[in-house]
Order: C-alpha cells, then sequence, then structure tokens
C-alpha cells in the first residue's frame, strides 16, 4: 500500500514555470536514488503557458504572451497547453518509483486522481472522469482539445458537464510523474489568448470549461487546503521541504532547460 511508504507533502508555493517543471524532473530522481516519495502543491508566478511536449511552436500567440507578462515552458507530458493563471489555476504533483505504483496507465490514474477527486468532491463539487470521450474544439489547448475518460475529470450538475481538471503521467529514471492542472476560476480572455489562430470564443470557451468556483461556495485558499489534506491522509505523508541539493539542482535545470529555447520553442529530444 502508499500509506506504507514515506511520503513527503509540500504544500503549496509559488515559482516561475521553468523552476516547478523542473522541480518535478528533481523530485523523480529524488525518487529514484534515495526512495523520496513527494506530493506537492504549486502555483506559477508569474502566469505562465506550459506547451505539451509535441506542441507546435506556431500555435502559441508569442506576443501577447508577451505583452500580458505570461510565462512559457514546455512540459515533458503529451496533451495540449495549458495556461496556467496565478490565481485561477492549482496544480498538484505526485512522484513515486515506478515499481510502487501500477503498471496499467490506466489503473495508475484511477489510483494517484483518487485524492484529486475526493479533494474536489469535499467542498461540494460532483466532479469525475469524464463519462464518455467529447470531441475537440482546439486541438493545441487542453482544456479545449478532445476530452478522455481516462484522464480528464469534469464536472456534473444541473447543467451539462464541463471541463475541471487535466492529468498527464510520464516516467522519468524509474520514477512516476503525475501533474494536474486544477481549474479553480475562470480567465477565458487570458487563456484562449496565449493560443495563435483560432476562432474560439470565451462564451464557447465557458461552455467546456468551469472551475471550483463556479460549482462551490469556496475560496482558493480553503480549496488549496482541501487538496493538500487529501494528498497527505491519501500517502499517509508528513510534511516535508525541499532540500538545497534539490533546489540547486531544479534552478540549473529550470535555466538550461525549461526557459531554454532549445526546449521550449525547438523541443530537443532530450528528455
Amino acid at each position: 500500500m502508499l500509506a506504507d511508504r514515506e511520503w513527503r507533502l509540500i504544500r503549496e508555493e509559488s515559482r516561475d514555470g521553468p523552476t516547478n517543471m523542473a522541480l518535478d524532473e528533481v523530485a523523480a530522481a529524488s525518487a529514484t536514488t534515495d526512495g523520496v516519495r513527494t506530493l506537492r502543491v504549486y502555483r506559477w508566478e508569474p502566469s505562465c503557458l506550459s506547451m505539451g511536449y509535441q506542441q507546435a511552436e506556431e500555435s502559441v500567440d508569442w506576443a501577447f504572451c508577451e505583452r500580458e507578462g505570461i510565462d512559457v515552458t514546455r512540459r515533458q507530458t503529451g496533451g495540449g497547453g495549458i495556461y496556467h493563471d496565478s490565481h485561477a489555476d492549482v496544480s498538484y504533483s505526485i512522484i513515486a518509483p515506478a515499481d510502487e505504483l501500477p503498471g496499467s496507465l490506466m489503473d495508475c490514474y484511477e489510483l494517484l486522481c483518487e485524492p484529486v477527486l475526493d479533494a474536489i468532491r469535499s467542498v461540494g463539487v460532483d466532479a469525475d472522469f469524464a463519462d464518455e470521450e467529447y470531441p475537440r474544439i482546439h486541438q493545441p489547448a487542453c482544456y479545449l482539445r478532445g476530452i478522455h475518460p481516462a484522464h480528464d475529470v469534469l464536472a456534473y450538475g444541473d447543467d451539462e458537464p464541463r471541463k475541471l481538471s487535466g492529468n498527464a503521467q510520464y516516467r522519468q529514471r524509474d520514477a512516476v510523474i503525475q501533474h494536474g492542472s486544477i481549474s479553480f476560476d475562470l480567465a477565458p480572455d487570458r487563456h484562449l489568448g496565449v493560443f495563435a489562430d483560432h476562432d474560439v470564443t470565451p462564451e464557447q470557451f465557458r461552455e467546456r470549461v468551469t472551475g471550483v468556483r463556479q460549482q462551490a461556495d469556496v475560496d482558493r485558499e480553503t480549496f488549496v487546503a482541501a487538496l493538500e489534506d487529501s494528498l497527505a491522509d491519501w500517502a499517509a505523508a508528513d510534511e516535508g521541504a525541499w532540500t538545497e541539493g534539490e533546489l540547486d539542482a531544479a534552478a540549473e535545470l529550470a535555466e538550461s532547460k525549461y526557459a531554454a529555447d532549445a526546449w521550449v520553442r525547438d523541443r530537443d529530444d532530450s528528455r
């Protein structure tokens, strides 16, 4: 059982996009070499577009991002780009040795999303994995691309189901990294603005996407605490922190990889 292992919970912290992605990779190295299992909740400061691993450079409105002060980085995971608003987005990562988790991707998603779904439901949102596939609205955008029951979470209520969270996994150095974005609030103009060459309106965005705040009377601080507590309870985790060595490694990796044009714009293959 996961709770029989030692886990650390790193409560919400604000970091820039390249550093957030670098910390996931560094945590994977720690899981492999030192057996350190990590649960983390984080926000993006400044707001950031995280491009999917295979997302094309020309799908991004670089001028909009620069004008609005929005960072751009590229994830190790596939799927569409995600606009992580510094307020409207709540992100998490779960990192553990691969041999301690199910080998089936579907089973692994089901296991690792359990505390995320529990947290969302605990604040009064009727949420679950998508009940079926939904067609895409705009492929490069994670929240607007085709919805899949394996890893997309929808809010169900009196209206049509709307996307609430996207989750993705990859393996790095014999460790599994699952990270996800939970929509706490809506920022459709900025969310759409980071993508080039689309005709999606804010109204169409709201018909596909919702946020925790739109579904329940809860503030961001309360929801973040619910997510942290759910993750901690799920794994019987102790509160922890990054080591100085991990922070130094992440700072170097953020600069050399996740903030570098060779990775962000050109997507070299040095995973």
